[in-house]
């Protein structure tokens, strides 16, 4: 509200993104479903190999033997011990909706990070591009940014106290219902698109090379073949409606093995891609609001990270790190004012 009367806000223009925090949780102390095969399997690998061991000990001279047994199955007892518990670890997580378990922090998770994984949680900020203040925030224990782009936008727009908003994201918040829920709420959003394309990673040509024809609602190929409407279908995995369509013209195509590798080439339609569309368009006729994202959004975290130190967050669970990250965030903006408008200033203007 202090940064909204004293004009410290663009009022038009933020950049979301998000980044992995550390939880007071060692990596040790939480399981996955992957993590737990692996650690039966050390314990199991462990168990055999004094097994082998024991064996050979019977098969000794008695005044050895009688020591070498002795601590043997006392160290496989140890490991026995351990099955027990990790058996009954599993079965608690199994039994989470992720099927994950932490034992220190109980909300923390596992996410990946670029080239390693970490215990915590994922601190979102939308970032004002003017002075890089921050009107919201937000932490999550999903560890993916898919399904955040709306409500933080939101959460911005309400704490700068404006109707309509452009919100400038990375491609790991590139999700169409997202995109579509913006649009129909007056937030104009710049996310690219995230290359997943099968086809393209082996060298075939993707959806992405083949243009849509809105008039006469068809596609054209890259042989400047037609690819026609041919019915409708509801995906179950992406619970979105689609248009398909399709080509007789691939069998006597000369570049069909740059295309498909089945009959036909097909291409499917989201009913709302006309949206996708049209906010690719904007990101091409606009190429300079990608830098604009990069160069407001990432210093933030840096210095949040180098405040909290190597360790993060100190609190546990995830209310009490949702409180702990609004004060570093509150601190941050404080820092930022008074760095723009001076002490004596920022305290005339708290009581006035």
């Amino acid at each position: 509200m202090l940064c909204r009367q004293l004009n410290l806000f663009s009022q038009t223009i933020v950049a979301i993104d998000g980044s992995k925090f550390k939880a007071v949780n060692n990596r040790d102390r939480n399981f996955t479903s992957a993590k737990m095969k692996r650690r039966l399997g050390q314990v199991d690998k462990k168990i055999a190999e004094y097994l082998t061991e024991l064996d050979e000990a019977d098969q000794g001279e008695p005044d050895v033997t009688e020591a070498q047994s002795q601590g043997l199955q006392e160290k496989i007892s140890a490991l026995k011990e351990k099955k027990q518990r990790l058996k009954k670890l599993e079965a608690q997580m199994l039994e989470a909706p992720d099927k994950q378990v932490s034992l220190t922090d109980p909300d923390c998770r596992s996410m990946q990070t670029r080239g390693t994984g970490i215990v915590g949680y994922n601190v979102q900020t939308a970032v004002d591009v003017k002075h890089h203040l921050i009107p919201a925030h937000g932490v999550t224990n999903s560890g993916s940014d898919r399904n955040q782009l709306y409500s933080m936008a939101d959460k911005a727009r309400t704490a700068l106290g404006v109707e309509s908003l452009e919100v400038l994201a990375d491609a790991g918040y590139f999700n169409g219902k997202e995109i579509v829920a913006c649009e129909d709420d007056e937030i104009t959003a710049y996310v690219p698109k995230s290359n997943t394309s099968n086809s393209k990673a082996e060298g075939r040509f993707s959806k992405e090379d083949f243009q849509y024809i809105a008039e006469d609602d068809e596609y054209r190929c890259p042989a400047d073949q037609r690819l026609i409407y041919s019915g409708d279908t509801f995906d179950k995995k992406s619970q979105k409606n689609l248009r398909l369509y399709r080509t007789s013209g691939c069998r006597d195509c000369k570049i069909k093995e740059q295309c498909t590798t089945g009959k036909e080439r097909r291409i499917s339609r989201w009913e709302h891609e006309d949206v996708l569309d049209v906010m690719q368009q904007r990101l091409e006729e606009n190429p300079e609001k990608m830098l604009l994202r990069k160069q407001t959004v990432e210093h933030p975290y840096g210095t949040f990270k180098d405040w909290m130190g190597a360790t993060h967050f100190q609190m546990r669970t995830l209310d009490n790190v949702k409180t702990e990250m609004s004060l570093h965030v509150l601190a941050y903006n404080m820092k930022r004012a008074i760095k723009l408008l001076g002490v004596r200033t920022l305290i005339e203007a708290i009581q006035a």
